[in-house]
Parts: C-alpha cells; structure tokens; sequence
C-alpha cells in the first residue's frame, strides 16, 4: 500500500464514522475506530508511539490509548522498546480471507503452470477501485522484499494489471476512477495524465494485455491480463513481472502476453 492510499483510506473511515453515528442502529462506532488503529499501521512499516497512532488514526490521545490497550490485551497489538506494532496474529485473518476466496483457490494451479512456464514473477491482485491489491506472489529469485508480499497495493491507473482492469470499464468509471486517484509519479517513467493512459487503455482492449515498463518500479517491466466474472467485470488482473537488465519491452510483451492473458482467461468462471 502507497503511503497516500493508506492515508486517504483512514481519512475515510473517519468520516465514515461521523456519517453513520445516529443514522445506523447496527453500526458499532468503538468496533470501527479500533479497526482505524490497525489501519494506522499501513503508513508506518515500524512500531509507533501512542500520539503517532493517534494522529494517524484521527482520533484523541485519550481514545487511542483506551483502544491501543485493548488490542494489546487481545493480542493484536505489542509493545515493544520502540512503541506499539503489529503481531502476527493479524497474519491468522489474512489466511482466514486467502482460503475463503474462491478466486485466490483457483488461481493457485494456474498461477503455478505460469510461473513454471516463463520462469518470472507472477501475480494475482484484485481490483480494488483506485488500487490494485495483491493477493499472490509467486517470485522470482531477483526480486526485492516488497515485491514478495502480499498486501501490497500499487495504483490502478499506472500498473499493468489496473490498465488492463480498466480496459474492460465503460468510460465514465475509468473518468471517476482516474479523478480520485492520486497520480503522482512512482518512478520517473510513470504515466499520469489522464489522455495519455486512455491511450494505455485503448492499446490494452486491442491486444488483451497490458505493458508496464519501469510505471511502478525502476528496471521492471511488467504485463497484464484483466481476470472477469461470470458477467464479464472485471475483479483482478494476472501479471507476469520481469527485470530489463535481462529482458528488453518487446521481446518480454512477445513471450508473455499471449501467456498471461490465456491464464486470465482461464479464470474466468464458465
């Protein structure tokens, strides 16, 4: 996840919480401000102090610690020497959503063949308006430490797998999707105005895949199939993520794209 993106989506579950309070019975406003403590975590890969936590979290220093010892007590939380951080009993509710999506589950044979058949990283993320989330990593021995995790999120508008969700929305979505991103440069070869990754969109719908060269990382290129449902949306995308130091956009587009989008294709339920 950006920075930014964890931010905004903090931001929102703030507001959020303001709107339903006295207009949804079943709403449990602690229960959601206790989640925005976690989400306060997605800006800070370290441990915090409690005026950190509670800045980020939008909240008083008196109501974050109430809900930070909570989470300590319930095990969701430590202290440490440095402040507060995660435990890996979070890790327990990410396998608990990662075996019940069935998606995720059929993925994983097919993501296997693919990652046999051109020897690079290979990816499942799922679209999640704005950003792109990754669900499976299946890497290849260069890659960096972030690029190994799950969770991560990149952007729609200038990752593969977003250009190549994208392509199969009507214009006025990809227009919303595009006016509430956040399209600052990643890298110095990011496209971010908007008429030039239309033009990315449009290539995609000609070809069934999407070209990525160095938009999220530097000497990285990456291609991309949209994965659909049974109504033809759009919920994720497979990629298939290389270096440049061993391969050049062309040849790796002409290996890779007709793999990854028959594997896209494959997921699509009959």
């Amino acid at each position: 996840m950006t920075g930014q993106d964890g931010l905004s989506r903090v931001r929102d579950a703030a507001s959020a919480d303001g709107a339903r309070t006295g207009t949804d019975r079943l709403y449990v406003e602690a229960l959601a401000r206790g989640v925005r403590v976690l989400e306060a975590f997605s800006d800070n890969p370290r441990a915090m102090s409690l005026s950190e936590i509670a800045a980020a979290s939008g909240m008083d220093k008196s109501a974050a610690q109430r809900l930070v010892h909570t989470l300590v007590k319930i095990g969701y939380l430590e202290k440490t020497s440095a402040g507060f951080a995660p435990t890996s009993r979070i890790l327990d509710r990410a396998f608990d959503y990662l075996r019940s999506n069935p998606l995720i589950n059929r993925a994983i044979p097919v993501l296997a063949d693919l990652r046999r058949t051109v020897k690079e990283r290979v990816d499942l993320s799922l679209f999640e308006d704005v950003s792109m989330l990754y669900v499976v990593r299946m890497q290849s021995k260069r890659d960096t430490f972030y690029a190994h995790l799950i969770g991560r999120r990149v952007p729609t508008f200038c990752s593969s797998g977003g250009r190549a969700v994208l392509s199969h929305l009507e214009e006025d979505e990809i227009m919303d999707i595009l006016h509430r991103s956040d399209r600052r440069k990643l890298t110095p070869h990011t496209t971010v105005e908007i008429d030039e990754i239309l033009d990315r969109v449009r290539e995609v719908r000609e070809t069934g895949y999407s070209l990525a060269v160095q938009e999220v990382l530097v000497g990285e290129v990456a291609v991309a199939a949209a994965v659909l449902d049974g109504a033809g949306r759009p919920v994720g995308a497979i990629h298939v993520a290389a270096s440049l130091a061993e391969w050049d956009p062309q040849s790796f587009v002409a290996r890779a794209g007709p793999l990854v989008t028959a594997a896209a294709a494959g997921l699509r339920p009959s």
